[in-house]
This record gives C-alpha cells, structure tokens and sequence, in this order.
C-alpha cells in the first residue's frame, strides 16, 4: 500500500480522496476524503467501490467511519457543474470532503491522473484504489453517499429511475427526459454528446 511508505518516511496523516458522479446526467458529483493511521487494521473486502455490491458498500462504510481517524464527504451540485464546468465542480468537491477532515493531513493522495483544479499539493496515484486503502475507502464513503442521495431523489421522481440508473444517461432515463422534460437536479450543460467529449 502507498501508504506504508509515506508513514515510513514520517507522513503520519495521509488522505486519501476519491470521487464519484462525474459522467450522469443528473445529480451531484460527491468527493470523499479519509484518513486511516499507521495502526489501523486492514479493513476486509475493502477494495474499488465499482466492484463492490451496495449492501458490501454499506457494511464496509460502517466500518470505515468508526476506524478511521479521520473522514469527510463533499459534494458540488448540478447548478455549480454547469457554472464552472465537471472538471472545476469535481475539484470543489474533494476541497469540500477535505476541509471537513478534522486532522489536517501530511500528504493527499488522489486516484488517477494530477488534478491541478484541486488547488492543493497532492500525489496522483493510477488505479488508486487497488493500491491504497484510504483512496479505496474515500472511493466506497462518497459512492455510498451519492447512490442514497440519488436513490432518495428517485422517490421524489420516479420516472427517471435513479435509484437503478444513478443519473447515468440510460435508454430509461433519457426516454424520460423526453416524456418529463428536465428537473432542478439534472446538468444543464451535460447531454450524451458533450459527456462523450468530457471524459
């Protein structure tokens, strides 16, 4: 793990940011960040959100948010997506999931590739969440975080499917969007071909 060479090298609190949310067409993009010590024990079947079932994920999370030292989730919302663009709304997220940490960190890793819009000195790592816990465990608290918030949005409109679907453009909910039209919490500046050209 990344992190059993910081702490070696005396980088006690290392904070691990992942997000999910990027590419729907509905919903916010949710951050987490998290902070686990030298100490802590590894947490089983802790690895990639993706990869996980929701009810692993909801175990998992427990468990995360009574053993680490430090956590906190963060979101930026549709109408902040379309101001300032999925890129900059996905670095105000991770800075809101890391200033809700109550220990400040020596070190921040980030999964996947440098983020300069995060404004923050941090360690890129590929894969981050197959290679250090706390990235695999700011991948499960914001995903968990985000599929109940969309899950509970569904309930409020069920045409979409959002509790299925996550916001994601699928056959259902784009025949929706047709059917319905658009809600408060779907991206203005997102449809299926500008998502394509995003990511």
């Amino acid at each position: 793990m990344r992190e059993s060479a910081l702490w070696a090298k005396g980088c006690r609190y290392v904070a691990g940011v992942d997000e999910v949310g990027r590419g729907p067409l509905a919903g916010p993009v949710v951050a987490a960040a998290v902070i686990f010590t030298p100490e802590q024990t590894p947490i089983e079947d802790l690895r990639d959100s993706k990869a996980m079932t929701a009810r692993q994920r909801d175990r998992v999370a427990g468990v995360i948010r009574e053993t680490a030292l430090s956590w906190g989730v963060g979101a930026a919302t549709p109408r902040e997506i379309d101001r300032l663009n999925i890129l900059k709304a996905t670095a105000l997220a991770m800075r809101r999931a890391l200033a809700l940490l109550s220990t400040r960190p020596d070190h921040v890793l980030v999964d996947g590739r440098p983020f300069p819009e995060l404004r923050t000195e941090h360690e890129a790592v590929v894969k981050g969440d197959a290679t250090c816990q706390s990235i695999a465990a700011a991948s499960v608290l914001a995903k968990q975080a985000r599929d109940g918030l969309m899950t509970l949005l569904s309930s409020r409109f069920p045409e979409f499917g959002w509790d299925q679907n996550m916001g994601y453009g699928t056959a259902e909910h784009m025949a929706a969007i047709d059917a319905v039209g658009l809600t408060p919490h779907h991206r203005r500046s997102f449809n299926p071909v500008s998502q394509l050209k995003l990511f």
